[in-house]
């Protein structure tokens, strides 16, 4: 059960976004970090990497939940983790923010440049030997990883997550709602496995991304940028990591596991963005499917005329949706 003084934080993580964003807006318009939106015709401009708003009301509310358990509830236990968990989302938001700056049409940093970045994020997790090293193998039962577990697996999740998370993106609201959806899931797992501090702590990053999608959905007056991408998809593998619950993790990561196949068709090279039209409906952008939009797209249209951005975005969330009844079914005797 969780103590009524803890939605404090919550509602602060909410609100604290909310009152950032405008803000926000009006400074990167000044100084004209912005971007055009791909799926629409028009020439106006975007303001651009708005998912520092949800990091920054995401720090705040945690901090203000470790206040409250501190000096309420005298009670010291996990505060290593969770400053581990800040850690890193902030390295990752940091790597973010960089890309963006460097602008995704230039190629913002290099690949080889991100890889090394986002695995160096994981160091805060290796150093307090986050999670379970044992582990349940087919046939061989339970075992010890050993080292293998925080000097690999950890930055090999971290960084999987990271930049994954990262590829299916490109449309109003759905970065922040896929992120919403998959926390709120992870919430619940980690709930029933004993782990009520990280439920808390994914619902804090669901308040946030909520009150950005609200300005984020369609037509978008913000858009999140890498600095959201990151560090999102790098808190849903801490998340995993820390409460235990990797595999089911996996398992509602499969639509982004669906986008890299896709997307490596195209040498990782192809833009997720539809072909606009002049009454807001979107086109397939190349003759082949090379991520799960395009393929949203080409599925909608069999069954409608007109496929607008919001229909590819519900669609997609709806996929995510039912991957994640599928693995509470599949992981259930693991969970509850």
């Amino acid at each position: 059960m969780i103590a009524p003084i803890l939605l404090i934080p919550l509602i602060s993580s909410f609100i604290l976004t909310f009152i950032i964003i405008p803000y926000w807006i009006r400074k990167v318009k000044q100084i004209k970090l912005e971007w055009k939106d791909m799926n629409k015709l028009g020439k106006e401009k975007i303001a651009g990497s708005g998912g520092i708003t949800v990091i920054m009301g995401f720090i705040l509310s945690i901090l203000l939940y470790i206040a409250i358990i501190t000096f309420y509830f005298k009670d010291n236990s996990n505060i290593i983790e969770l400053f581990a968990l800040t850690t890193t989302v902030l390295f990752l938001a940091g790597i973010g923010l960089v890309d963006d700056l460097f602008g995704w049409r230039h190629g913002g940093l290099s690949k080889k440049v991100r890889l090394i970045l986002v695995i160096f994020s994981s160091i805060p997790l290796i150093v307090i030997n986050a999670g379970e090293s044992t582990v349940a193998l087919p046939l061989l039962g339970r075992m010890s990883l050993g080292l293998i577990y925080p000097l690999i697996l950890i930055p090999l999740g971290i960084t999987g997550a990271a930049t994954t998370f990262n590829f299916l993106a490109g449309m109003n609201g759905l970065e922040a709602s896929q992120g919403a959806i998959i926390l709120a899931a992870l919430g619940v797992a980690t709930y029933f496995s004993g782990n009520s501090w990280l439920t808390l702590i994914c619902f804090l990053a669901v308040a946030a991304l909520l009150s950005f999608w609200i300005f984020n959905k369609t037509p978008a007056k913000l858009f999140p940028g890498d600095v959201l991408t990151y560090p999102i998809g790098g808190l849903i593998a801490i998340i995993a990591i820390l409460g235990n619950v990797e595999k089911i993790a996996v398992f509602f990561f499969i639509p982004y596991i669906i986008e890299v196949i896709l997307k490596s068709r195209g040498n990782l090279k192809k833009q997720s963005f539809g072909k606009p039209n002049k009454d807001g409906s979107l086109d397939l952008l190349y003759d082949k499917i090379y991520g799960l939009t395009h393929l949203s797209i080409w599925f909608l249209k069999k069954f409608k005329k007109k496929v607008y951005e919001k229909d590819v975005v519900y669609f997609i969330n709806f996929m995510q949706l039912i991957i994640i009844v599928l693995g509470f079914i599949l992981f259930r005797q693991g969970i509850f």
